[in-house]
Formats: C-alpha cells, structure tokens, sequence
C-alpha cells in the first residue's frame, strides 16, 4: 500500500509546500528474510567502483618501520568490549609521527611557504599513475638513483610524456619490509643512524628535470625516503617540494601494477599546518 504524507515543515509554503504534501511514501517493509544485494554496477561510478582495487599501503602496527631518529607506531587498546547496555564497543589511542610507513611528505615538509598536508589540491592526490620500473638497476646498487634518462626511456617506449600523471618508482624495495636491517640498510635507530642507510632513490637531477620538464600531480616510491639512504642534502626532496609537487614514500606493492592505465587515489590524514602524515593509497587496475 502507498500512502500520501500531507505533512509539510513548518515555514515551507506556497509550491515548496504543496510538493513536500504531494510526496508519496512507501510504508516500511519486513526485513525478516531480507539480504543486501549489490545494485547493478550500470552507471559509469558503479562500473568504475566495480573494478580491480588494490590497496598500495603497509599497515600501521608496532612493526611499521620510521624513520631512524622517530619513536615509531604507538598504539594503545582501550577497555574494548561487551557494554552493560548489550552492545559491544571499541575505541583506542595512537599516536605517530608523521613521517613513518606510508605516508605522505607535504611540500611543506622540505619548503618554506608551500602546501602543508591540509592545502594540497585534491586533484594531485587522485589520477593515472604511470610506473618506472627501476628493480633490475636497484638489484644491482642498493644506493641506486633514478635518472632522468630513466624518464626518457619510459616515455620512448609508451610514446607520451610524463604530463598530468602520478610518477610511482618501483624499486624493489617493498619485499623487503618486515626486515629493518634489509630495508633501510641499518637495524640502529637514532641519529647514528642515518649515516648508514641504503636504500634506492630519485636522483636531484631527476626530480628537478621533472619539474622543469614535465608536469607531474605527485612522485612515489616503494622506499623509505624519495632521496636515497646515503644522502644528506636530499635534494629530490627540495626540488619537489619546491615546485608544490606531493611525495608518497613507503609504498607497497607497486608489483602489481602495470606501467601505465592504473587509477590512483593517495589520501593522506588532512592535518592543519602538517608537514606530512598517514597515507592510505587505492590503485584501480585499468580494464582488459
């Protein structure tokens, strides 16, 4: 049975008023029986959101490598469970910094004056990811640095630019999380060291060719750091952050992807005058 609700709020009048009174509803349903069931995936969103997702972020847990001189992933359990009102409940405490596991460096983060976490354009945290396949150079230097020849040689083989796109760096590296020591090339923490860190990277020379060149959204990495482990004046870093170009660092899984036609969204904790923080980044795999 459908029935009329001539109801109208209070202050509505004239055609507004009529048409909330004309408004038919539909009387409530039993749902003993029911089960969810997926709409057609028919529009182009549904379609889009139906597609092969992949999620390119390490989880956050005691383990979660930071950098050297940072506490790491602090996580406290609250007194989770069954209520005395019959229900169950949860809620905890973290606390981080936020440069650790994947996550994002602002421009701000190595440039006075340019977007914190919280002014970045969402436009430059979503679109095709194109990626540069550097493994095979990285198994044979550790300290290896993308060159911009590296650029070149992708876009003479895919015959396009690096223009309006998200540059992801596949190194490697990722299979070796878990492992503190293979990872970042030292298991000591604290300012002793950074010196010892080995792990590839973006040269400067690349990163500045890119923004001078070419017109990228952001730049990611499967490594701990967009410059490499043995540098001290990281200037991939300033170069990007310079020009207000995003960096994801830690990045997992970049395997999986092919090198060009993958959707990426990287939505980082939208912190106010941050210099960087948590990361959740989603690839979706372009169609057959």
């Amino acid at each position: 049975m459908i029935h009329r609700s001539f109801v109208a709020a209070a202050g509505v009048s004239g055609l507004a008023a009529l048409a909330l009174a004309q408004v038919t509803v539909a009387p409530p349903r039993s749902t003993e029986g029911a089960r969810a069931v997926a709409a057609p995936a028919s529009s182009e969103a549904g379609r889009f959101a139906a597609g092969t997702w992949l999620d390119l972020t390490h989880a956050f847990d005691a383990s979660t490598i930071y950098w050297p001189t940072e506490k790491g992933f602090q996580f406290e359990p609250g007194t989770n469970g069954p209520n005395p009102k019959g229900y169950y409940y949860a809620a905890n405490r973290f606390a981080t910094a936020e440069h650790g596991g994947t996550h994002l460096d602002a421009p701000r983060h190595f440039a006075e004056g340019m977007h914190t976490a919280d002014q970045i354009e969402p436009s430059r945290l979503v679109g095709e990811a194109v990626v540069i396949d550097v493994r095979r150079a990285c198994d044979a230097n550790p300290v290896y640095e993308v060159s911009p020849d590296d650029f070149v040689a992708w876009e003479e083989a895919h015959g396009r630019q690096l223009v309006d796109v998200i540059v992801l760096l596949r190194t490697g590296w990722s299979r070796r999380w878990g492992d503190r020591t293979a990872y970042l090339g030292t298991d000591v923490k604290g300012a002793e060291a950074v010196p010892l860190l080995r792990f590839p990277g973006l040269s400067p020379d690349a990163a500045k060719w890119l923004v001078e060149h070419r017109r990228v959204k952001a730049v990611g990495i499967d490594t701990a750091s967009i410059d490499h482990g043995p540098s001290t004046l990281f200037g991939s870093h300033v170069n990007l952050c310079k020009a207000n170009v995003p960096i994801f660092e830690n990045l997992d899984g970049l395997e999986q992807l092919p090198e060009e036609g993958s959707f990426v969204a990287a939505l980082p904790m939208k912190i106010a005058g941050g210099s960087g923080g948590p990361l959740r980044v989603l690839a979706r795999l372009p169609e057959d």
